[in-house]
């Protein structure tokens, strides 16, 4: 019998944002090189986007997370949902996203979800979520019904990014029971940095997770992401995709950590986009199914075009 390893104590929400992820606040953002230096982007065109995020009441990523594509990918009227809330339980090195107590989880979100997914006209929609360590099953039935709401109202093949649930098999089942198309579940970052990134996760359980998903449901494909920039070798990245391989995972994204604030964790270094190239083409030897690996690669950046080929 397949066994996830679970969390050796759950984790409790952080208590408030005081609580500093290991390694913030030590240095300043470094200077952009040439090749992640953009033209100041043009906001016209996002307003429709813009203006139905807050008339349904619904979180992005996009904004929570300042994801540096936001103004491309809302000119092209599409967003990364992100439910259950705009406050996180766990305080990771990297992320923009407010960390705290959560508040009560809003029903209604999956009908306004749904709504929001059939106005822009999306035929692929990603939907993440902030860890919800404070709910019995992480968000699972929430995660679940908004799938299901989401495909009712639109008929889109549908993305989930969700949190590691601790590692237990009960919540993954109940998000794949939604039968979404891609199920992603970020490593983040290399065997070695965990601890220093992602204070209350664990290499490991996010590596089980992704192999769990892959066997419960062979015909779901599996993603993954990587941000680079942090301390970690070339020879750890190839490592991390091996493992990621080794476990079923189809996809992968890989893209630069871009420090979203001086209390983050800072950049040790930019990698040149050549490198994102070879990456990318080792990853694809390796045999995942598709591979996005740039700079400015994210885990939902473009994720219609990727789950289009794969899916296809």
């Amino acid at each position: 019998m397949f066994t996830l390893p679970v969390l050796d104590e759950k984790p409790t929400p952080a208590e408030g944002e005081g609580d500093k992820p290991v390694g913030a606040g030590t240095g300043r953002a470094r200077r952009l090189p040439e090749w992640l230096r953009r033209p100041i982007p043009s906001t016209r065109g996002i307003g429709f986007t813009r203006t139905l995020v807050e008339e349904l009441g619904l979180e992005t990523v996009c904004e929570s997370a300042r994801c540096p594509n936001r103004s491309e990918c809302w000119t092209r009227r599409t967003a990364t949902f992100m439910i259950l809330g705009d406050v996180c339980t766990r305080p990771c090195g990297f992320c923009a996203v407010k960390r705290g107590r959560p508040g009560a989880v809003a029903l209604d979100e999956p009908e306004r979800l749904a709504e929001a997914c059939f106005r822009l006209g999306l035929k692929h929609v990603v939907i993440t979520s902030v860890t919800r360590d404070d709910l019995p099953d992480g968000g699972a039935d929430h995660f679940g019904r908004c799938v299901e709401a989401v495909r009712g109202r639109t008929g889109a093949t549908i993305e989930v990014l969700t949190p590691d649930f601790d590692g237990r098999p009960e919540p993954i089942d109940r998000v794949l029971a939604s039968r979404p198309e891609v199920f992603n579940h970020n490593v983040e970052t290399v065997a070695r940095l965990q601890r220093r990134v992602r204070r209350k996760s664990r290499y490991e359980v996010s590596l089980a997770v992704l192999e769990y998903a892959k066997r419960s449901r062979p015909e779901t494909l599996t993603k993954s992401g990587l941000m680079l920039g942090l301390g970690e070798t070339t020879e750890e990245v190839i490592e991390t995709l091996a493992d990621l391989r080794s476990i079923g995972c189809d996809l992968v994204t890989i893209g630069q950590y871009l420090q979203p604030s001086a209390e983050h964790l800072p950049v040790e270094r930019y990698l040149p986009p050549a490198e994102f190239d070879e990456l990318g083409r080792i990853a694809r030897e390796l045999g995942f199914r598709d591979v996005a690996s740039g700079p400015f690669v994210r885990s939902s950046y473009h994720a219609d075009e990727m789950a289009g080929l794969a899916v296809g």
